[in-house]
């Protein structure tokens, strides 16, 4: 999956092959930084307002200042999509870093954020959304500030890894058993016909997509209850699902080798994908539902 030939860096458009990282960069040496994953279908942005909000937010909890307006920030990324002449379904990744300054753990004076932003081709995961995925189970160990997307992912890296290597698509976070998030995905249960997920505080990552889900909820009169699961809730629930930008919502079928409930996606996953497609405009040859 290559990237596209431009890139935004907070100066200007550059071919990748010219693109030079700065030294002493406080993005490699500390994680000094934020990012976004933002979903691109057939060349159109899809909650582009719910991450350019939530940059924002990350880069005032973290006290970076963005070298643009959020005005400057559209702009820009609608360019990079049309420099690059991108139609299909994709992905942008936008990272800022606090900037480049001799190595010290104080923030360093009167220094410039380095920003860029990329574009790869990302095809929507069908046969997965619509089969459903495995998962594991693993103890959430990562700090406390998980609402601020920052570049501090070792532990979700780790988690993710860990899954990989069972086979499996996602690694199922949990504090002392209550259930906060996936490594790069919000979690939800359903049982009884309600939908149940972690409160958005500040131990989880408050997921665009998942604000689309709670929306999604409400229009369907299906209950939206921010109420954590406990791991072994999961063996008695009617249905388990992921959600994220790159994933948008997924059924999870089984969960440390075991069957969640009868293997399939069930029928509100089913509706929430239903919503999904119609809030995104994705059209029928690649829709999930597509005969």
């Amino acid at each position: 999956m290559s990237v596209y030939e431009y890139v935004l860096t907070q100066t200007n458009f550059v071919h990748k092959d010219d693109l030079k990282y700065p030294f002493e960069e406080r993005g490699l040496q500390f994680g000094d930084g934020i990012y976004e994953v933002i979903r691109v279908y057939k060349g159109e942005y899809y909650l582009i307002d719910e991450h350019v909000e939530r940059l924002f937010r990350s880069a005032e909890a973290v006290k970076i200042t963005i070298p643009f307006t959020k005005k400057e920030v559209y702009s820009h990324l609608d360019e990079l999509l049309k420099k690059n002449n991108i139609t299909t379904d994709a992905k942008v990744y936008l990272q800022i870093t606090r900037g480049s300054a001799p190595r010290d753990h104080a923030f360093p004076q009167n220094i410039e954020a380095n920003l860029y932003a990329y574009v790869q081709d990302l095809p929507r995961k069908l046969e997965m959304m619509r089969g459903g995925v495995s998962a594991i189970t693993q103890a959430d160990v990562r700090w406390d500030w998980c609402y601020i997307k920052s570049l501090n992912l070792l532990p979700n890296v780790i988690a993710k890894q860990e899954a990989s290597e069972a086979g499996c698509f996602e690694a199922i976070l949990h504090k002392d058993g209550e259930v906060t998030e996936c490594s790069s995905s919000n979690a939800y249960l359903v049982r009884d016909g309600k939908v149940y997920t972690h409160p958005a505080k500040k131990n989880i990552l408050h997921g665009c997509v998942r604000l689309r889900v709670k929306k999604f909820c409400q229009e369907e009169s299906i209950p939206f209850i921010e109420e954590a699961f406990r791991v072994e809730d999961i063996q008695y629930a009617d249905e388990l699902f992921l959600s994220s930008s790159t994933a948008e919502v997924m059924p999870i079928t089984v969960v440390d080798g075991k069957t969640v409930s009868n293997g399939k996606a069930g029928v509100i996953t089913q509706k929430l994908q239903e919503k999904y497609e119609e809030d995104a405009k994705i059209s029928e040859a690649t829709s999930i539902f597509a005969k």
